[in-house]
């Protein structure tokens, strides 16, 4: 393997491990790799949206699993019935959101609990965590020019 496919494989888990339950911040490395310009940015783009999208999809399958040993029908706090109420109203497009810190990793969670099709989890959280890194690499073009 060359470097950069190294640097590429290095971006790949940390995107990944950053999108599950495990602390991490993918966010450094795509930029410490972005500034450094040694690679495309429409790799890094890419490598970073698939990771964390399938980091996303892990958590969704996590919740998925969580609902057959805690079926909704056991929510017996107020507070926990209107938090589904409200991912369910919004249903797959909420995923969008699913790249923000502290929630993102509960709205996957509770997609796959609340039995979302995986196909339109995996489109919406893809598209939220693209853009987010879609975002930093024009912030960081707009402070280079």
């Amino acid at each position: 393997m060359t470097g950069e496919e190294y640097s590429l494989l290095g971006l790949f888990l940390s995107a990944f491990l950053s999108s599950t339950v495990l602390p991490g911040s993918s966010e450094v490395v795509f930029m410490v790799l972005a500034a450094q310009g040694d690679l495309p940015a429409w790799s890094l783009l890419v490598t970073a949206t698939a990771g964390n999208t399938l980091g996303g999809m892990s958590s969704w399958a996590l919740g998925w699993f969580i609902g057959w040993w805690y079926p909704l029908t056991e929510l017996s706090k107020p507070a926990q019935r209107r938090a589904v109420e409200r991912v369910r109203q919004w249903g797959s497009p909420v995923l969008l959101l699913s790249w923000v810190p502290v929630i993102g990793d509960p709205l996957c969670i509770a997609a796959g609990w609340l039995r979302m099709t995986w196909l339109g989890s995996l489109l919406f959280i893809g598209i939220g965590k693209g853009c987010r890194y879609a975002v930093l690499l024009a912030l960081l073009s707009s402070n280079r020019g």
